[in-house]
């Protein structure tokens, strides 16, 4: 399915940054390691690694991460991509500063697998930054989001602080806001947002 999302020359989320991690990123300490779960077409990770940022980027598409890669050279960035499912990625330990989770919509019990890793895998002071469609956005107007064959995917801030709690909250909310970032995100979407730093 995301081999062939991707598949077209046309950026499908658009090149520009989600608008959380612009407000956001700057709580990631100055030049450190980031780590950005199911990056797709690479527009955050870039973002990232055009801040002065060393960037990861991970997904099961490699069709999208070598649109990442494009990206980056147009940009003049370099950012390392791996291919390969949540489900089996390790995190590592005390590894990063900042992991980016931008519409990162896995089954719950991957999404719980990974979240268990998220503070290990943070260094001391290290950032997670999350943004994620809730299950209110069935009801919106905008485009974007799991389906609704597949509610368990959509995440909401109850579920986020359980599943991270060894972090310390810095942000958490649900709000409603216009997304514009390509086609396949766009108009009025209801989506929680959350920062956590590991002390």
């Amino acid at each position: 399915m995301w081999d062939q999302r991707y598949s077209n020359a046309e950026y499908v989320y658009g090149t520009a940054p989600n608008d959380f991690l612009r407000e956001q990123f700057q709580k990631i300490p100055a030049g450190g390691y980031v780590l950005c779960l199911a990056e797709g077409e690479g527009r955050n990770a870039v973002f990232l690694a055009e801040q002065g940022y060393k960037v990861t980027a991970i997904d099961r598409s490699e069709v999208g991460l070598n649109k990442a890669l494009k990206l980056a050279c147009d940009k003049g960035v370099a950012i390392i991509t791996h291919v390969t499912d949540l489900a089996d990625y390790a995190l590592g330990e005390a590894q990063w500063d900042g992991i980016v989770s931008i519409s990162a919509h896995m089954p719950e019990a991957v999404r719980q697998h990974v979240h268990a890793q998220v503070a290990p895998a943070l260094r001391p002071g290290g950032v997670m930054i999350l943004e994620a469609y809730t299950e209110q956005q069935l009801e919106m107007e905008g485009v974007g989001g799991p389906p609704a064959s597949q509610k368990e995917m959509f995440m909401s801030l109850e579920k986020l602080r359980a599943e991270l709690s060894d972090l310390e909250e810095v942000k958490g909310d649900e709000v409603q806001r216009n997304i514009s970032e390509g086609k396949m995100h766009n108009g009025p979407s209801a989506v929680v947002q959350f920062v956590g730093r590991k002390n």
